[in-house]
């Protein structure tokens, strides 16, 4: 991808959650401005959950898979476009 796109792929094979609780809203959403270190989504392997942080500052441009999909190693998740 180009300079400014970042491709948030996903470390494990799992199950994709938009939100770090059932009742709680996702954490992100598409045209939200996010900053390095924000927590974008969870994945859960295994009964582990591992949140998923920006590496770097801009804007969600697209959410690929939807909230429960199962989701493969390196499967990319968001596009992000950096500052």
């Amino acid at each position: 991808m180009g300079d400014k796109i970042y491709e948030v792929l996903s470390p494990v094979m799992g199950t994709f959650y938009r939100a770090s609780a059932p009742d709680n809203p996702p954490l992100v959403e598409v045209g939200q401005k996010i900053k390095a270190s924000d927590m974008l989504c969870v994945i859960e392997s295994m009964k582990i959950f591992t949140e998923l942080r920006s590496e770097y500052g801009g804007v969600v441009k697209d959410i690929l898979v939807e909230n429960e999909d199962p989701v493969m190693k390196k499967q990319a998740l968001m596009i992000i476009e950096k500052e």
